[in-house]
């Protein structure tokens, strides 16, 4: 038995043949990961430098360095498809925790959305194609292919663990996590200036802002042009709405390609390694307390999204704007101060559940941690900038007293949700299911099941007539039998509230999501902070801290789904 031990746990182990290959690991790493850092900043620099009037770089240069980075992933994925992928032992084995099933489902939620917009794009700018530079026309072609090429391809390939071609693999995968971030970042960029623009249009004159654009703020090469059809405008419009899904989807396409340059030249040892199934229990098993308080809260947030476009986008009173934030407030206080009671009984509960923790390596989770971790600290910079300038100002009315909760509630709501979400995926399956399956499925096979006749045929152990057991062998008593056909109809209790904790958070996390997303954004109507910070450094603060809120809410759906659902 020794020798079958043995030989077992030889045939589990991954080949040495492969692995005795790459004697440049960590070399081939450190040399994509500088090629990445290197264009990075390049992008960064370019992206940054194009945000201001006085700086000789204008948008279609940054348009120029995209459209190239975008053509050179496009032609590195189909080599990957056609020729790395398709090499003998190439794929030993996948990652079943990399690319679930929801994940590349909102990957392509929003690589649709993400083409609408490129349509957009063509539309608006075909529109004066005589006034403005090719480039201008040729990006959003080219980032339309990229999407429709960066899906299919996260989508079969994201759970590859690739064997050859290791260093061209590495290089090529941080080459497209440095493009959508650099897709990313230009992106935020224009959607800022765009809401600037849009700020500083309601207060002065249509001459004055052209006196200003001319002066020091950066104008798309598009303002210099006429817009004045409607089909221009519609186009217009349009695709300044709809810039939320594309940086979410560029942000979404970087955490797979991280995954999968984690997972490049890595074994997986299988029995060691949870394979999850998608299973849509959503309305199984579950009082339904949850799912209805998360819809009324959903519901709720529609309703206040609507009266805030409404009531501060297009309306010029005071009075109005104040009870459009009062309302907005007054939701988010409610909203949040429920999500981190019940984050809080959520950590209870864990401290009654006697699962164990999963301590085998798993890139996948390290990467959810330091993306919940990380996205979080976008919020808590908003949160704390916001503390300080609403206690230092004065007077203080009941607007920043409302907005001093918000804070305090946010930072609190980030905290106990990212305690609750990563000690979950830190938890082992539950066994429950399992541990009666082979003492059980001989019973449940039957359609019906006589639990009388099967006591009459099991004697009882003070019988003097029931024979002995054998040595070794376990005595089976009627109440046990019985025991083992009702427990599995009755779900634990804890495992019940987490996934009504999860379903309310689901729903809360994607109206907090959709809110800031679509221009319920208090931070640029509230003038507390404006006033503190001064119109320059309060809006560049919230143009880079919020995408990363934003998109903190979008991975905590995310992992909820991974965890719970």
């Amino acid at each position: 038995s020794s020798q079958i031990v043995s030989f077992s746990h030889q045939s589990h182990q991954p080949p040495s043949t492969p692995a005795s290959k790459e004697v440049w690991k960590k070399g081939g790493r450190m040399f994509s990961i500088l090629l990445a850092v290197h264009l990075a900043l390049l992008a960064c620099t370019l992206v940054s430098s194009g945000a201001f009037e006085k700086i000789a770089v204008h948008d279609y240069d940054v348009f120029f360095l995209l459209t190239v980075m975008m053509l050179i992933v496009i032609v590195w994925i189909i080599f990957y498809l056609v020729g790395t992928s398709r090499c003998p032992d190439a794929i030993l084995c996948k990652d079943s925790h990399a690319g679930p099933v929801w994940l590349r489902g909102g990957l392509i939620l929003f690589a649709i959305f993400s083409l609408v917009m490129d349509v957009f794009k063509i539309g608006y700018y075909s529109s004066f194609y005589s006034c403005l530079s090719a480039i201008k026309i040729i990006y959003p072609i080219v980032q339309a292919i990229f999407v429709v090429v960066q899906t299919y391809f996260l989508w079969i390939s994201a759970k590859d663990c690739i064997h050859v071609h290791l260093n061209i693999t590495r290089c090529g995968l941080m080459l497209t996590l440095t493009t959508n971030l650099a897709v990313w970042m230009s992106a935020v960029t224009d959607e800022s200036v765009h809401k600037a623009h849009s700020k500083l249009k309601k207060n002065v004159t249509e001459e004055i802002f052209r006196w200003l654009l001319k002066v020091g703020m950066r104008s798309s090469s598009a303002e210099e042009c006429n817009c004045n059809s409607q089909i221009c405008q519609i186009f217009k419009n349009g695709y300044f709405w709809l810039y939320p899904f594309n940086i979410e989807y560029s942000l979404f396409a970087s955490a797979m390609v991280y995954v999968m340059w984690k997972n490049v030249g890595r074994f997986i040892d299988h029995h060691s390694h949870h394979i999850p199934r998608l299973k849509f229990r959503l309305f199984r098993r579950t009082f339904f307390v949850g799912i209805v308080l998360g819809l009324i809260i959903l519901a709720s947030g529609l309703g206040v999204l609507v009266l805030y476009e409404v009531q501060v986008n297009s309306s010029t009173e005071s009075s109005k704007k104040n009870q459009a934030l009062t309302m907005y407030y007054i939701f988010n206080i409610v909203c949040l101060g429920l999500m981190s009671l019940v984050c809080i009984g959520g950590s209870v509960i864990y401290r009654l559940d006697k699962r164990d923790m999963d301590r085998h390596k798993n890139p996948t989770r390290t990467l959810d941690v330091a993306l919940l971790m990380g996205a979080a600290l976008g919020q808590y910079a908003i949160s704390y900038y916001s503390i300080v300038a609403i206690v230092a100002s004065t007077p203080r009315d009941t607007i920043s007293a409302l907005n001093l909760t918000y804070a305090l509630l946010m930072i609190a709501q980030h905290t106990f949700q990212n305690i609750f979400i990563i000690e979950g995926l830190h938890r082992q399956p539950p066994k429950e299911d399992h541990k009666h399956d082979s003492h059980q499925k001989d019973l449940y096979g039957l359609t019906f099941v006589n639990v009388n006749a099967v006591s009459l045929r099991v004697p009882y152990s003070d019988s003097t007539l029931a024979p002995s057991p054998a040595p070794g062998a376990e005595a089976i008593h009627p109440s046990d039998l019985v025991r083992s056909l009702t427990i599995p109809k009755k779900m634990n209790w804890r495992r019940k509230l987490l996934r009504e904790i999860s379903m309310f958070l689901l729903l809360s996390n994607i109206i907090l999501w959709i809110m800031p997303a679509f221009g319920a954004r208090p931070q640029f109507d509230n003038d507390t902070e404006l006033n503190f910070y001064g119109d320059s450094m309060w809006p560049a603060i919230v143009d880079i801290c919020l995408p990363f809120g934003i998109f903190y809410r979008m991975h905590a759906v995310a992992s909820l789904l991974e965890v719970y659902i």
